[in-house]
């Protein structure tokens, strides 16, 4: 929104206008009471953008008080650019994830882009060296021509830009519902390594300190992007194109390095952070307050592409590639010295003063004059009404599903051909995953990994979320989102360490989604507990509702695990034939939100299944002890579409078979989603004291030097038998045949 003559501040008044950029009635007035007048066109603009969901947490701030923390190994917890755990020998390993959700909705290449841009920043910014990326992607259903160019978009400007700047893109997941055919999700991640010394933050301190711009000029792309971020989308948001900014990873791999060398050579430097959401006005407001002091800055001398642009559109502006750094007086040459060496534009903008306000000159004139905490730390936070759904009980006490299947095979096949199941080749195939050659297991496993140099080390990294669990019963789906996240980190040999989340809902002004939000943090809060993985950063994006229609409740976890021996690492695919085949932990049929009913009814229903989480933790911590002890050749988390694709899909690589031997009801054995399992494979001479250490694990069956899986059950004999080639087949080619396909 740009304005040749802004408004005064009495037309603001009169005719709303505070309500186009976000504000309500009551905000307006408390704007009117923090400064004792009205504010101008630029004020209101800082307020409504600092005050918006996005960047206040306004409406989520009492459900994240939940989260547990802190814990021995956490550094840096929320508040930061993003959080550090230590991992030993004065290293740390820093991560955070974000989500671009309604900008990739409008402009998908340039909106998934700048979401891998933005949470690159968060990272360097803390003064680490950004090692790899993750994703979580959501999409409506395939057979949408819309979904098709969405879904292309989004990977190929994930693609685009982490390839570019020459980090790996490692791994992620991705999953298609009707929930989200208006409303895509695209969750970006970013790992990095760091040395305890070189641990930065975004603070202003040292009044008469200097305030410096540097990067990428300023246009008048990207203004109103927060506020943007915390409106639904509806058939106008079309209009919101300008709102989505433009990225350059050429520009960001200059300012990376630059960046990092100054963190790692200065000791003038008193503090940095990325210019993100709500651009200038965050970073600035933000970094002072933290700091207890104020900014005093001259926006004449902002960098500007643009002719004429105003106070307004400066530091409403969500330009791309841009940092705010604060340096001690007289020592601005130094860091001038570093960024004329990268190419890059830095100028001091402005000063650190005692006085606690943002202060805005324009043309030798006061544009703004604002208390900095304000802005940043006393947005007002609202207790939303909360509501139990309709729904929610009708499941609770809807008849269990019972599936029906005649031929366990053509089951099989169809369910490894399910989109959320199939393989993502497609999809990392265009992402370069070993650039650094760091990268010892790359997409396609549990999780990735990542060898930490110098050392016998690696770190272990996925996303995770079962959404359709959370829909049905928010709480225990939470629990599980965390737990699943943990257990793939364990599969690979790792010990989980901390998370951070992205907590994706409708709007929370609507009581029976806000229950969605407060129950689901619960359940991953206790799962935090217990699991030992406290929280140290994240993000909330609510309102993802298109013309009033919520995405199915998506609390997507990143979590991060330290592989403490590079022997540890272990990946799902089995090895050697003859190798003996467990799983651990009891079945029973649970199908409520599986993949399963998905495919058989068209929807989901029912209740979901169940977790114990002492349960999980102990079998997670066995596994892990088994795994650091030399004795599992692979492990794999039960997930999605139950045993019988997660042994298919154990053999995707190389060329041996299973057999293995069912019990109980057939359909449960093979299809139902029972949580915390694990399928293992073991060499015979080490399975006595597997299963000593594992004791709810029990052998199913072996490993055979034939590529095929023949699944026997005790009564039945034969119920299926499948060749690799068949298998693999469907998995591997239902994606590009979906994308083909002229729907």
């Amino acid at each position: 929104m740009s304005y040749l003559h802004e408004p005064t501040a009495t037309q603001i008044q009169e005719q709303h206008l505070y309500r186009d950029m976000g504000l309500s009635d009551d905000e307006f007035t408390l704007v009117q009471n923090i400064l004792g007048r009205l504010p101008n066109w630029t004020e209101t603009g800082l307020f409504s953008v600092m005050w918006s969901e996005h960047c206040s947490y306004k409406n989520s701030k009492p459900v994240l008080k939940k989260f547990p923390v802190t814990g021995p190994r956490v550094l840096q917890g929320p508040g930061e650019g993003a959080g550090i755990v230590d991992i030993g020998d004065e290293q740390a390993v820093v991560f955070k994830i974000e989500s671009h959700n309604h900008p990739s909705a409008i402009e998908p290449y340039q909106g998934a882009a700048t979401g891998v841009g933005g949470i690159i920043r968060d990272v360097f910014s803390m003064g680490a060296r950004p090692v790899a990326l993750l994703n979580s992607l959501r999409f409506g259903e395939l057979t949408s021509p819309r979904v098709h160019y969405l879904f292309e978009e989004v990977v190929a400007g994930i693609a685009g830009y982490g390839n570019c700047i020459g980090i790996p893109t490692v791994g992620g997941e991705v999953h298609f519902d009707a929930s989200y055919d208006g409303n895509p999700l695209v969750n970006a991640m970013c790992v990095g390594l760091i040395d305890h010394r070189d641990i930065q933050k975004g603070q202003a301190k040292g009044a008469g300190n200097s305030v410096m711009y540097v990067g990428a000029k300023t246009g008048r792309d990207g203004i109103h992007g927060a506020t943007f971020a915390s409106e639904e989308l509806t058939e106008s948001s079309e209009e919101k194109r300008p709102a989505v900014q433009v990225g350059d990873p050429f520009m960001e791999k200059l300012l990376l390095e630059a960046c990092l060398e100054l963190i790692q050579t200065c000791d003038g430097l008193v503090g940095i952070q990325d210019m993100g959401a709500a651009g200038l006005t965050s970073s600035s407001a933000e970094m002072a307050s933290k700091a207890g002091m104020g900014i005093e800055m001259n926006l004449d001398l902002v960098p500007q592409r643009e002719t004429n642009m105003t106070p307004y559109e400066m530091m409403l502006s969500e330009s791309q590639e841009r940092m705010l750094i604060v340096m001690e007086k007289g020592r601005e040459a130094e860091a001038h010295a570093i960024f004329d060496k990268w190419g890059l534009e830095a100028k001091v903008v402005g000063t650190v003063i005692e006085e606690q306000t943002l202060r805005l000159l324009h043309h030798g004139e006061i544009v703004a004059n604002v208390p900095v905490d304000a802005l940043a730390e006393d947005a007002p936070v609202y207790e939303k009404p909360s509501c139990e759904p309709a729904y929610f009980q009708q499941y609770q006490q809807e008849a269990p599903f019972v599936p029906h299947v005649t031929n366990p095979k053509e089951t099989l096949l169809q369910l490894l051909a399910q989109p959320s199941i199939a393989s993502k080749a497609w999809v990392f195939d265009q992402y370069d995953y070993m650039v650094r050659t760091n990268t010892v297991v790359p997409p396609g496993s549990d999780a990735a990994v990542i060898r930490i140099r110098e050392t016998n080390k690696a770190l272990a990294m996925t996303t995770d979320c079962n959404a359709r669990y959370i829909y049905l019963d928010p709480e225990t789906g939470g629990a599980i989102a965390v737990a699943e996240a943990a257990r793939n980190l364990v599969c690979s040999g790792a010990e989980p360490l901390a998370l951070t989340d992205c907590l994706n809902y409708g709007s929370p002004d609507k009581p029976e989604i806000f229950w969605q939000l407060e129950k689901s943090t619960d359940g991953m809060s206790e799962a935090c507990r217990v699991l030992e993985t406290p929280v140290i950063g994240g993000n909330v994006s609510l309102y993802n509702e298109t013309n009033g229609v919520a995405i199915y409740p998506t609390p997507v976890i990143g979590m991060v695990g330290l592989v403490h021996d590079l022997a540890h690492i272990t990946t799902q695919y089995v090895k050697t034939a003859g190798d003996l085949l467990y799983v651990i932990g009891g079945t029973d049929a649970s199908f409520g939100g599986s993949e399963l009913q998905k495919m058989q009814q068209g929807f989901i229903s029912g209740a979901a299944p169940k977790i114990d989480l002492d349960v999980e933790r102990m079998r997670q911590q066995q596994l892990l002890s088994a795994i650091q002890q030399g004795l599992v050749q692979s492990a794999h988390d039960l997930a999605e579409g139950g045993l019988a694709v997660a042994v298919a899909e154990s053999m995707m690589e190389g060329s041996v078979g299973a057999s293995i031997t069912i019990t109980g009801e057939r359909d449960a054995a093979l299809f139902s989603e029972t949580q915390s399992r694990f399928l293992v494979s073991v060499k015979k001479e080490h399975a006595s004291v597997f299963e000593t250490i594992c004791e709810d694990a029990h052998s199913i069956g072996v490993v055979t030097d034939e590529p095929k899986l023949v699944i026997h059950d005790e009564q039945a004999g034969v119920v299926l038998e499948a060749s690799q080639e068949e298998l693999l087949a469907a998995w591997k080619g239902a994606i590009p045949c979906l994308l083909t396909s002229k729907a």
